[in-house]
């Protein structure tokens, strides 16, 4: 979903219907929705989900997941021809369940690290959740989950008396640092941040609203492709011609205004595009784009997002949490 296109491979897509591009992403050798084997063997249950006997809603319900329920997926089918956009079902041993708030996960246990840089080390989670304590008055009070491909600064490692290594892991909004279990992050590298085509000019990305897709364009040739999910509202993701503004590899984003209720630390590859808010980002609290449902930013998988932050400008040092200009990539919004 990440892979850079050839004109060769864009030109031989540019011959599929425009059924299939409402929810295919480029180049096919990469598309996850081929029916048979699943492109990731393990999925999270981001809200409590029923399963069927069959990919359909017409058909028997045999049960339901809770909430962050860790699945083994088995299969994958284009099932009930609605929703148009994401016709992907999921096949588990109990039955079958809708694709679109299934995030795809791995169980990656790492080995921490006892060394932090002065300035902390910006890192990912490689597990499907962990759970983070608050320490207050000398007893760690259990807070909220952090969740596969989220990404947070950790500034300092210690351990236990039992050997675990935990991290104090940094949260922008609130200004505290949380405690975690080192072994279920990552460090980001340097390499994996390297720029994608530096210095190449006519950089820019359109997003269309009616497809829900955003295409990059080096000059007239386009590079890079993947389906979005835009603002649920008419406007709230504002059309019209922006720019990177400004960068960040993590944030966390949140909002108490009433209807409009939302908190999600750890959003990744965050690429703001106007003085509102309004950022292309990677996403893990649904799986189901294609389609309008976010609070007005330019929802992406973090694999595309990842590719979206490395390839704009401005480029962000791996050791930087924050870069402004006046001169980022284009970005069409229509």
């Amino acid at each position: 979903m990440t892979t850079r296109l050839s004109r060769r491979d864009f030109l031989k897509l540019s011959a599929v219907s425009v059924a299939s591009l409402a929810f295919r992403d480029f180049p096919p050798g990469n598309d996850p929705y081929n029916k048979g084997a699943p492109p990731f063997t393990l999925g999270r249950t981001i809200y409590s989900l029923r399963y069927y006997d069959r990919p359909s809603t017409q058909g028997q319900e045999l049960g339901f997941y809770v909430t962050d329920t860790v699945i083994q997926i088995l299969e994958q089918a284009l099932g009930d021809p609605e929703p148009v956009h994401n016709p992907i079902w999921l096949r588990t041993k109990d039955g079958w369940l809708h694709s679109a708030y299934v995030q795809p996960v791995r169980n990656q246990i790492n080995e921490p690290l006892l060394s932090i840089p002065n300035g902390g080390l910006l890192m990912e989670v490689t597990v499907p959740f962990t759970q983070v304590y608050l320490p207050k008055e000398g007893i760690w009070q259990r807070k909220h989950r952090l969740y596969y491909a989220s990404t947070h600064w950790v500034h300092y490692a210690f351990k236990l008396d039992n050997g675990d290594v935990w991290y104090q892991v940094y949260d922008d909004r609130a200004g505290v640092h949380y405690f975690a279990k080192g072994e279920h992050f990552r460090p980001i590298t340097a390499e994996e941040l390297s720029p994608i085509s530096p210095g190449v000019p006519g950089k820019r990305i359109e997003v269309d609203l009616n497809r829900q897709r955003i295409i990059a364009f080096e000059g007239s040739q386009p590079v890079f492709t993947a389906r979005t999910a835009t603002g649920y509202f008419p406007g709230d993701t504002p059309q019209g011609e922006y720019r990177v503004e400004r960068k960040q590899p993590t944030r966390h984003m949140a909002s108490d205004l009433e209807g409009n209720e939302f908190d999600l630390p750890g959003v990744p590859w965050v690429c703001y595009i106007a003085w509102t808010g309004v950022s292309l980002h990677g996403t893990y609290w649904h799986n189901n784009y294609g389609t309008p449902q976010s609070h007005g930013c330019i929802n992406l998988s973090p694999e595309a997002a990842k590719w979206i932050y490395r390839w704009t400008d401005p480029y962000v040092p791996v050791d930087e949490d924050f870069v402004a200009s006046d001169e980022g990539t284009r970005v069409i919004v229509y």
